[in-house]
């Protein structure tokens, strides 16, 4: 199994409007120059800075590649014959990495290793797990995606009355947007000064774009909560590629807070059923309430748990 990152890709040798990423051995009368387009129609809000096109022949071979400038396409040559494609942004070299992009039903976009969670500056191996998911890989949240695909491409040079053949595709969102409150903190005033993440477990670990669904293979993925208003809550906000497809996972979110006393604090959510029977998949919006938080301990008095541990935040459910 053969991993790389988008990065490599990106550098293929950007054109004023798009290149090839490898020459095919043919005469120049055997190709044709088209234009791809990529219609917005489904993600008018889209601000992608670079699309790439991938071309793959339906008799087999290498997948052509072609980079854009932008978000609108470009006049293009490419060798006659029959296509699939697959348009992706080209903009996300920094957070994804790509797998088996040589063929276009696996073409699959995930993340690297969460190693640090980011308000607690500390290693993500360090923090609890939730039950169930100690196997699963701390993976970083994805960033924005917009992808399409096409089938039963023919490049035959025929015009569509502007001079040259076009072929357009249809981006969408390839991702899903994920809201957190945690409301009715007790003692919330003890959070002035703490450092706070969250984890959510059982989440998909990539995206295949030419299925257009999300992986079965499950991560945790990390991200932070900052105060929300009134004092009393937390809030946070990250993207996701949702639940795995078939693979039904169930979802702890983590609270971990270190307070101003160094003390370690943390507690898990059972929040699988706001995931999964959530309204709309895509705008997830999940509500936990009750977190009860520890006074610190100043001065050296009081019962002072040890700072090298973590302690579970123990919550009274009312019945």
């Amino acid at each position: 199994m053969k991993t790389r990152t988008l990065f490599p890709v990106l550098v293929a040798g950007l054109a004023l409007t798009s290149c090839r990423h490898k020459d095919i051995d043919m005469e120049p009368n055997n190709r044709c120059e088209i234009y791809v387009a990529f219609d917005w129609q489904k993600a008018p809000d889209a601000n992608p800075t670079s699309m790439i096109a991938y071309f793959y022949p339906v008799n087999g071979g290498e997948p052509l590649l072609y980079t854009f400038a932008g978000r609108d396409g470009g006049r293009i040559g490419i060798p006659y014959g029959g296509y699939a494609g697959i348009g992706i942004n080209g903009d996300f070299s920094d957070w994804a990495a790509t797998r088996h992009t040589e063929d276009p039903d696996h073409f699959e976009v995930y993340t690297r290793d969460a190693e640090t969670m980011q308000a607690m500056g500390m290693p993500s191996r360090a923090v609890p797990r939730a039950a169930g998911a100690e196997d699963e890989r701390m993976a970083k949240t994805p960033g924005m995606m917009w992808s399409g695909r096409r089938d039963g491409i023919s490049i035959d040079g025929e015009s569509d009355g502007n001079g040259v053949q076009t072929i357009t595709f249809y981006p969408d969102e390839a991702v899903c947007y994920y809201t957190v409150d945690v409301l009715d903190i007790k003692h919330s005033d003890y959070l002035r000064g703490a450092e706070i993440d969250a984890t959510l477990s059982g989440m998909a670990e990539g995206y295949l774009h030419g299925k257009r669904r999300s992986t079965d293979v499950s991560v945790t993925m990390p991200f932070t909560l900052k105060p929300g208003e009134g004092d009393t809550s937390l809030s946070g906000q990250f993207l996701t590629f949702g639940e795995c497809d078939t693979a039904k996972r169930s979802h702890l979110l983590t609270v971990y807070v270190i307070l101003t006393d160094g003390t370690k604090w943390y507690h898990a959510f059972d929040v699988t059923d706001q995931v999964t029977n959530a309204p709309d998949p895509r705008h997830v919006h999940i509500v936990v309430r009750g977190l009860d938080l520890p006074q610190p301990v100043s001065g050296g008095s009081g019962f002072r748990p040890d700072v090298n541990e973590w302690n579970d935040i123990n919550i009274n459910l009312s019945m």
